[in-house]
């Protein structure tokens, strides 16, 4: 617990402080976080007996990422190149299951860097009031945080039927529950005071993704360890697991935000 209250006192400030200037700082720690993340998705599917193409993956993932940000190619046209690289280089490697190698590639290039590629539209979507999209995603990961601590902690004190214990065991629906009006109280308050060029009805509607997509995304991740038998997606984080660990929900989510944002007002 000390390590995790230390790494957390480190790494806040930081993460804070990248969201805020936006830009291109925000465009490298998103590339950072989205590189390490799927690198442990790749890393543990070897479990699986799979020889995912690891170094293909983290190039193409960069190029999602910094498309969203400076839009140099259309994004069809980018996930068609990237499928037929990635089938040809495939051709030749001879290497276990070509249909496993492949699946596994596009699973995590689509899972990881191209939802994440969304965080770069939510910082950037309001060109006239910059820091607007920066409050977005602290709102967002602030009522992360109340979902999954609401969530954890009512859990333990009265959970008793669990969600899907063949993923995850320690999951209740009462801790579920908790952690989705959480969620929805947070982003309500939040619009008040601090997102309030966010309508009200998207406030709510951003809890309650917040509160049911948010948990289905650390589900899915655990799904992935158990599945590859790990614990943890890595051990970069002290205290804390991965990066893939870390940042599960908000994968998860961005994408379902971007579209909040662009179709519902």
């Amino acid at each position: 617990m000390l390590t995790r209250i230390i790494v957390s006192i480190v790494a806040i400030p930081l993460i804070i402080l990248t969201i805020l200037f936006g830009k291109i700082y925000f465009l490298i720690f998103i590339s950072a976080v989205s590189s390490i993340a799927l690198y442990e998705f790749l890393t543990f599917s070897k479990n699986k007996n799979s020889y995912p193409q690891v170094n293909v993956s983290l190039i193409l993932g960069l190029l999602f990422i910094w498309n969203a940000y400076f839009s140099f190619i259309d994004f069809q046209i980018l996930l068609l190149l990237s499928i037929l690289l990635t089938s040809l280089i495939e051709l030749f490697r001879d290497k276990n299951s070509a249909i496993i190698n492949l699946g596994i590639t596009y699973l995590g290039i689509l899972y990881i860097p191209i939802f994440l590629s969304s965080l770069i539209y939510l910082r950037e979507y309001d060109k006239i009031f910059y820091y607007n999209g920066a409050y977005l995603i602290l709102g967002i990961i602030v009522s992360i945080w109340t979902c999954d601590s609401a969530a954890y902690f009512v859990g333990i004190k009265i959970g008793k039927h669990k969600i899907f214990p063949r993923v995850s065991p320690k999951k209740s629906w009462e801790g579920s529950i908790a952690g989705l009006i959480s969620a929805i109280i947070a982003m309500v308050i939040l619009q008040k005071y601090l997102l309030d060029f966010i309508t009200f009805r998207q406030a709510v509607i951003m809890g309650i993704v917040i509160g049911v997509f948010g948990q289905i995304g650390d589900l899915i991740e655990s799904l992935f360890k158990r599945d590859a038998g790990v614990k943890d997606s890595s051990n970069l984080i002290p205290g804390h697991g991965g990066f893939f660990d870390r940042f599960d929900s908000l994968i998860f989510i961005a994408p379902i935000m971007e579209i909040i944002l662009k179709f519902i007002k």
